[in-house]
């Protein structure tokens, strides 16, 4: 029987006509999963992916980057995959439809490394091979090829963007923070009136904003264009697969070129984790499609209250949305030291249309134009225009080839690595968000610059002892280290000492009296373990206490460390002498 094949077409535009493609996702040959996104839309008011409904190898495009299209255009031909993957339980006999010979083969490859899949393997050989490719170029992309590119290796660096940086250059870390700068004048502003000075409501040119915020990040992506040039990396710009266990080809807009390596690192990052119950509507945001609106929208709900939505929900209140939060946990940023969430709880809430904790999204649905919510226990449905889903992202590791390189993700998407960044595979290493560990681009940087001194002949291994955290709110929460939950369930004989911003002088200057600087000592050894911080601007200071404790750092050590006064820095030696009972800003603890 010959294998089943079914166009997948434009779903409902939601009442929109016709909009524009943006960008391609797939390309002929593509093996794609059910959700898998297949094309970018873009209409005056968002981005959003259109999934694929099923699981399959993609037999023909037929749109292309610039078309016009509306609901009910087809995208795709796709040849659907057999009822069962290859790896589970053979069917009982006479049960299932038989595939052909030729698809059983291909489904072999597709699962492992089997025998057809031995037969498209290619090993280096002649001197054409590249010393090392790195796939995926952002933060710990980048870096990875520069610093191998600088140790002498000759460096091929492939990105699917059309410009290096990844998803924290082009839509994440940068753009996010350019936003957030305009928030926070807006917000500076309102408390001035508290002291005298009168602005005024605030008058936002929001197309002027987003051109500022876009001018930001062509700045820094031109500028990793420019480096990649002065180190003689070569970089493709297309969308990479695996073909051979020394070979990758990549589908460019010219073409498919193919790439003969030596050892290769795989940083291909992640994506928004999408509700699967939700429907397809531009009125549904990813934070991409966020920080992509033409307009602000009159009424915002936001699903996920860790760092992506916390810092959204700060970005848009501030210019004038009215805006709803809904988080499962009973806290925000789920994790966090109570006291810390609930510090951040008092300073957001009052700047939210609604706050709603240990609370499910039932069901959202399209009307008229605009969406309803329906959570959990709640008998009337929450009337907005826009959503954004910020749950949380899952690692890029699908569709890569991998089986060929003879490397198999786990269950969560990603792939495990040593002390050095090496996979099982021989000659392959993972960083950053494909790699166990918290999804930072600081951390994928680290990452990077470890791997490629390790690829170019280096003796270096993973040594961190701690990952500093931000989350750019307003005020900002900082954390690094052991949290007080954690050194507790450790049972480790820990001492807190929270130094309360209302006793810092440049804190009451600035009207930033909220803020909290805690620092968590051993009882025993005196070292500083972990630290968490509440206040303006804390994410610069995070560093430092960083530093702290990969030096070992005792109380004594911060607390003898002169600071400059007035200071929101000061705070930490502040905390420090609390714990050595030498304060004299306030009273001393008791013993």
């Amino acid at each position: 029987m010959s294998s089943k094949q079914r166009t997948l077409k434009v779903p409902s535009l939601g009442g929109i006509d016709e909009v524009e493609v943006i960008e391609v996702l797939v390309s002929k040959g593509d093996h794609i999963h059910q959700e898998d996104p297949l094309i970018t839309l873009e209409s005056d008011k968002a981005a959003m992916d259109i999934p694929a409904e099923a699981d399959g190898e993609v037999a023909e495009v037929l749109v292309k980057t610039g078309d016009w299209v509306r609901e009910g255009d087809p995208i795709l031909k796709l040849i659907l995959s057999a009822a069962k993957d290859i790896g589970d339980p053979p069917q009982e006999e006479g049960k299932g439809e038989e595939l052909k010979e030729e698809d059983q083969d291909h489904k072999k490859a597709e699962a492992s490394a089997g025998s057809k899949a031995e037969t498209q393997r290619v090993p280096v050989s002649g001197g054409d091979a590249v010393d090392l490719l790195v796939l995926g170029g952002g933060p710990g992309g980048y870096t990875a090829a520069f610093r191998a590119a600088d140790l002498g290796l000759k460096v091929v660096l492939v990105e699917e963007r059309p410009k290096l940086g990844g998803v924290c250059l082009n839509v994440g870390c940068i753009p996010t923070k350019a936003l957030l700068h305009a928030a926070r004048s807006i917000d500076q502003a309102a408390q001035a009136a508290k002291i005298g000075l009168n602005f005024g409501a605030p008058e936002v040119d929001f197309a002027q904003l987003q051109e500022w915020k876009q001018s930001v990040v062509s700045r820094l992506v031109e500028g990793l264009g420019g480096l990649a040039k002065q180190r003689k990396v070569r970089v493709i710009q297309g969308r990479g697969r695996f073909v051979g266990e020394r070979e990758l080809e990549v589908k460019t807009q010219s073409g498919t070129e193919r790439v003969a390596f030596k050892k290769a690192l795989l940083a291909t990052g992640s994506r928004p984790v999408r509700l699967p119950h939700l429907p397809q509507s531009e009125h549904i945001l990813d934070s991409t499609g966020a920080l992509a609106l033409k307009e602000i929208p009159r009424r915002l709900l936001i699903i996920g209250g860790g760092v992506i939505g916390l810092e959204f929900s700060n970005i848009y209140t501030d210019l004038g949305s009215k805006v709803y939060l809904v988080e499962m946990a009973e806290q925000l940023l789920p994790g966090l030291d109570p006291d810390l969430a609930r510090s951040l709880k008092k300073a957001l809430k009052p700047k939210l249309e609604g706050l709603y904790l240990k609370t499910s999204l039932e069901s959202l649905q399209e009307t008229s134009g605009h969406l309803e919510a329906m959570f959990k226990g709640q008998d009337q449905p929450l009337e907005i225009d826009k959503a954004l889903v910020a749950v949380g992202r899952k690692p890029n590791s699908g569709d890569l080839g991998l089986e060929l390189l003879g490397l198999k993700p786990n269950d969560q998407g990603l792939i495990e690595v040593d002390r050095q960044m090496r996979t099982e595979a021989a000659d392959i290493w993972a960083i950053g968000d494909l790699v166990p560990g918290p999804q930072l681009a600081h951390k994928a940087m680290a990452e990077g610059k470890l791997a490629a001194e390790v690829i170019a002949g280096k003796q270096a291994a993973w040594d961190h002892r701690v990952i500093p955290a931000v989350a750019y709110t307003e005020p900002e929460v900082a954390w690094v280290g052991l949290s007080e939950a954690q050194a507790k369930e450790q049972g480790l004989p820990i001492e807190t000492q929270v130094f309360p911003w209302k006793a810092c002088g440049r804190a009451l200057a600035e009207q930033a009296e909220e803020g909290l600087t805690k620092l968590i000592f051993h009882q025993e050894t005196k070292r500083l373990l972990g630290a968490a911080l509440f206040g303006r601007q804390v994410g610069d200071l995070i560093g430092e206490l960083a530093l702290a404790i990969e030096m070992d750092c005792q109380a004594g050590d911060l607390a003898l460390s002169i600071h400059p006064h007035p200071t929101f820095a000061e705070t930490l030696p502040l905390a420090a002498e609390m714990f050595e009972r030498s304060i004299t800003d306030l009273m001393p603890p008791k013993d």
